[in-house]
């Protein structure tokens, strides 16, 4: 079985993350995708997410009628700084005969070697590296395995959508529609 982990800080979850996922499932033949929400990135300090209650709604509603996608809350439920090997590991716990494929944006491809644990990481995962729109392919350092994504790349970012929302502008269409609801109801990222 060949399972997908995408881990993010998804705030808000919006319609390049559900084309990546697409992509990430029909390139790669992954039976299954999770949908993984970091509490704190160790490469975004400072940064002031939703609460993680709130982001795993989001990605809840975005989801729904996925069959082939879940929302793991494990990292949220950890709390404190999130890490891949940390994530990795529980997935190979749990499916030991199973294919990890992590994937991972373009502009972090090339610090894989830096994040913790990197050589078990690199031996017990590979990794589908997520394109930019007018950025050429990354290829992975060694000892990291994998490919890159090549469908479907969007110029849509999360801080673009909540500058969007605190200009007052629509965001109708780079979010999926019960997620724009759910964001204007409950007024997030004003």
């Amino acid at each position: 079985m060949k399972l997908g982990l995408y881990g993010g800080s998804f705030d808000p979850v919006h319609t390049g993350h559900l084309l990546v996922a697409q992509a990430a499932m029909e390139e790669a033949g992954l039976d299954r995708l999770y949908f993984i929400p970091t509490t704190q990135s160790p490469f975004k300090t400072g940064s002031q997410a939703q609460p993680g209650a709130v982001r795993l709604q989001l990605l809840r509603l975005a989801l729904a009628g996925l069959t082939w996608a879940e929302v793991d809350d494990q990292e949220v439920r950890r709390g404190g700084v999130s890490y891949t090997i940390d994530t990795v590991r529980n997935y190979f716990q749990r499916h030991p005969d199973a294919e990890l494929y992590c994937l991972v944006g373009a502009d972090s491809a090339a610090s894989l070697p830096l994040w913790k644990q990197a050589d078990e990481l690199s031996a017990r995962a590979r990794f589908l590296v997520i394109p930019r729109p007018g950025n050429d392919a990354m290829s992975l350092p060694q000892p990291f395995r994998g490919s890159a994504l090549t469908g479907i790349p969007t110029a849509i970012s999360s801080s673009e959508i909540r500058r969007r929302i605190r200009a007052g502008m629509s965001i109708r269409h780079l979010v999926p529609g019960a997620v724009r609801e759910a964001i204007l109801n409950n007024r997030l990222y004003l």
